[in-house]
């Protein structure tokens, strides 16, 4: 068996047009995302594997149309779904019904939910616009890594195919109507059409909205075009001289490797950086018209590397889903752990490949049926969906330890309760707050699986919480519209947290409330880093709500913060210290006080340092196993740093009333039947109702005097 061989079983003839040393690009493609999964440092790039990916299959996709279109004169929908079901469904089915046994083995049940649905979504093939808008979502941020996050590329190109087949049938149909017109030019313009638009919009929301832009197919489409416009112009290519593309072809797979090596997660992606992998396969796929074994078909076309690109898409399929259990099973990877495991992938991927894909790839009786087999490929995708659905409805329903009975907890009154009590309950080791009443907790609301969606009701849909891309202030208003004393609440998802009770005490006082508040981002004038890069959406949004906050002349701002550090050099990442966000904070401060403008700031609660509510969900008889030291909790938190700005600006009052929920040296997960913590150190909107006489007490003496 020669080299060009052995992507094809033994009986089955190669089709015409077979390129060896493309399948070699799709090994190159498919080892730099593996590798850079593995998390191997010196390939911070291996993502542009997929771009590659892109590129071939627009190349051969619509190769195949056009030689169908210019055999016969129209597509067959029906055949062109039929192969690209044999193709594509039954090992994604397989491999979808192993990923939720194994998310269901390895993954906190508090994730069972999202990612059965990712599941879902990736046997769909719109799963990248799940994946889109998670990434921009700030109530996402405790949600793991999706085992299916590598189906957003595959659902870019089935939507892909979904498109272009129909836009070549009216192509083809208005060709036939003009007897002078010729196919491949009008194809040029229609394909031109595809990618311009897509490569504009990239561009712009590359630079808008990063995390949008990685998933959605509207920034892709260009990439899948670029491979489109190669099988267009092949007859073009066969006449380019031999030595012009065996340089092109050279140059062209350079550049491929090199955006592995160079590229970043830094890199806005994918904007002009994308041109590099994109255009560099392209130029190799054009090079291997003519250049022969001179030019790049020279190692692509050896045949471990035709091996591994047969086996490119079993491969890509099954090493994610091992990658994010093994993490989830035993912690971060080292690189050589993350290297077995993507190894350890090969032996899936040969036998799914070996005895599921081309078993039904190649099968006579599929071949002669494309009813039976667009029907076939419908059941496959139905058991991808069952299998995401079954991982959801796997989830427990709330019990006796939960909120299913309807009951309310007190939370932090029991420990108002206490304290008045004559038995002195500090010498209590039972009393409320400590690591020992755990042991009386039978029942708590909300429960562990319902605490991510316990917020107040304050969404981002009403645009109240800015998300991390926009930075035009938003304000919204609560309270007495016609009050006498108009307060300003600004800050981050922090201060937000109080929505709810600030808004019933606004009412019961007859205050003015006008809120401006923005994900992740602390009200001070420095630098922040979001997603390991410079916050700069938010120091834009600080310098405009300053401004208008300076204008409002307010009789208090309120606010709060969670971020706790800083850039002390806006130019250097590695400069984010906690003393430049006291520094930034205090500065935005001074230019309040500097306008008579007096601040109230809520010190930060403890922060737990753990996923509380995913700890409390796996350890159900042993709350305990969930409680963090307090002190270490507070040095986590911004509070330290709020209160040293507060010494340093005249007129800046705090508000501390951590004792509330966490009262002992160990804070507890549970209080009062309520369960505390919610995302990271947020706490619950259950908890923070209870909390409002608490709050009344410190927050209403403080504003009168202030206002006055």
């Amino acid at each position: 068996m020669t080299s060009s061989d052995t992507t094809f079983p033994a009986g089955v003839v190669r089709p015409k047009g077979y390129r060896p040393d493309i399948e070699g690009l799709r090994a190159v493609a498919v080892l730099l995302v593996l590798l850079y999964h593995a998390g191997l440092p010196f390939l911070p790039g291996g993502f542009v594997g997929v771009d590659v990916f892109f590129v071939i299959s627009g190349f051969l996709i619509t190769g195949l149309l056009i030689r169908e279109l210019e055999q016969h004169g129209k597509v067959s929908l029906s055949r062109f779904y039929a192969r690209r079901a044999k193709r594509l469904l039954p090992a994604t089915a397989v491999v979808l019904v192993a990923t939720a046994l194994l998310t269901w083995w390895t993954a906190p049940v508090v994730q069972w939910r999202t990612f059965g649905l990712d599941i879902t979504g990736a046997a769909l093939y719109v799963v990248n616009w799940v994946l889109a808008g998670r990434a921009v979502d700030y109530l996402a941020e405790d949600v793991g890594v999706s085992p299916v996050q590598h189906f957003w590329s595959l659902a870019v190109e089935e939507q892909f195919y979904i498109v272009w087949p129909l836009l070549l049938i009216i192509i083809g149909w208005w060709v036939a109507k003009r007897p002078g017109a010729r196919l491949r030019p009008v194809m040029l313009a229609g394909i031109l059409l595809v990618i311009v638009p897509s490569f504009v919009w990239s561009l712009y929301l590359t630079g808008a909205n990063p995390g949008r832009a990685f998933f959605v197919s509207t920034t892709r489409l260009w990439e899948l075009g670029i491979g489109a416009f190669v099988a267009i112009g092949s007859g073009v290519w066969m006449r380019v001289p031999k030595p012009l593309a065996v340089v092109l072809g050279w140059v062209g797979l350079v550049a491929v490797l090199a955006s592995g090596f160079l590229v970043t997660a830094q890199t806005a992606w994918p904007g002009y950086a994308a041109l590099w992998p994109t255009l560099g396969s392209a130029a190799v796929i054009v090079a291997g018209f003519t250049s022969g074994t001179a030019g790049p078909a020279v190692v692509l076309a050896w045949r471990p590397a035709v091996w591994v690109g047969g086996l490119s898409y079993s491969l890509y399929l099954w090493h994610w889903p091992l990658i994010v259990s093994a993490e989830a099973q035993w912690g971060d990877l080292s690189p050589v752990q993350g290297l077995l495991v993507a190894g350890f992938s090969i032996v899936p991927a040969y036998l799914c490949y070996r005895f599921i894909e081309n078993p039904v790839r190649f099968s006579g009786s599929l071949a002669r049926s494309n009813k039976f087999t667009l029907s076939l490929g419908a059941n496959f995708s139905a058991v991808g969906v069952v299998a995401g659905l079954i991982l959801v409805l796997a989830v427990p329903f709330a019990s006796s330890t939960a909120d299913g009975d309807g009951r309310a907890g007190s939370g932090a009154a029991v420990i108002g309760s206490a304290v008045e009590d004559e038995e002195s309950p500090s010498t209590d080791p039972a009393a409320p707050g400590t690591v020992e009443s755990l042991k009386d907790v039978t029942w708590f609301v909300p429960s562990a699986l319902d605490a991510v969606d316990d917020i107040p009701p304050v969404p981002e849909e009403e645009g109240c919480q800015v998300d991390q891309v926009s930075s035009e202030p938003i304000r919204c208003e609560y309270g007495d519209p016609d009050g006498d004393v108009n307060i300003v609440v600004v800050g981050d998802s922090k201060v937000l947290q109080w929505q709810t009770v600030l808004a019933e005490i606004a009412d019961e006082e007859g205050w003015q409330v006008i809120s401006y508040t923005k994900s992740a981002c602390a009200f001070s004038s420095g630098i922040q880093l979001a997603k390991g890069k410079p916050y700069t959406s938010c120091a834009e949004w600080n310098a405009e709500v300053l401004d208008l906050v300076l204008d409002l002349e307010p009789d208090v701002v309120l606010t709060t913060n969670r971020v706790n550090e800083a850039l002390e050099d806006p130019e250097d990442k590695q400069s984010r210290t906690s003393e430049a966000m006291v520094d930034a904070i205090a500065q935005t401060w001074e230019q309040l006080s500097a306008a008579d403008i007096p601040v109230l700031t809520i010190l930060d609660n403890p922060s737990p340092g753990i996923t509380v509510y995913e700890c409390v969900a796996e350890n159900m008889d042993d709350l305990a196993a969930c409680t963090f030291d307090r002190e270490t909790g507070i040095e986590s938190s911004s509070a330290p740093g709020h209160q040293e700005a507060a010494t340093r600006v005249p007129g800046t009052r705090t508000i501390d009333i951590r004792h509330a929920i966490c009262p002992e040296s160990e804070c507890v997960p549970v209080i009062g039947n309520v369960l505390v913590y919610r995302q990271t150190s947020h706490i619950t909107d259950t908890y923070a109702k209870t909390l409002k006489p608490v709050l009344a007490a410190e927050l209403v003496p403080a504003v009168q005097e202030l206002a006055r």
